[in-house]
């Protein structure tokens, strides 16, 4: 079931406020961390690498939630939980570098180690929770 985030909301998944993405760790507790993200309409993107905890993480369980709080009221914010329902490649830095683009107006994202294996993880929300 695809949840629609109601429109009097859509305004603060086109800010540059950083979402709070909860995964479920290896010995079951919980790990929260801000991220970078992008929304499409339907599903709320983020960038990771395949060394990282959280990559892990989802690999392992895809349900996650993700609180954003509104730049303009910081007592107005939207919960999205939902599942991880792909994980694509970014090969080519499109979309991290996009996330630079948005949060610093760089058009190539500035910390990139040519190491990593960067891959998007893509969330279709399921439930929202909302104030303000």
């Amino acid at each position: 079931m695809v949840v629609v985030i109601p429109d009097n909301y859509t305004d603060i998944l086109n800010t540059t406020a950083l979402a709070h993405v909860a995964t479920i760790g290896p010995k079951g507790e919980p790990q929260s961390n801000p991220v970078w993200f992008g929304w499409d309409g339907q599903y709320l993107r983020f960038s990771n690498t395949r060394g990282r905890q959280k990559y892990r993480n989802v690999v392992n369980e895809p349900r996650v939630a993700i609180s954003i709080v509104d730049p303009s009221n910081p007592y107005r914010y939207l919960e999205i939980r939902g599942k991880v329902v792909r994980l694509d490649d970014d090969t080519d830095l499109s979309f991290i570098n996009s996330m630079a683009k948005k949060y610093m107006n760089e058009d190539v994202y500035p910390w990139h180690n040519p190491s990593d294996e960067r891959v998007i993880i893509v969330i279709e929300p399921e439930h929202i929770t909302k104030m303000g």
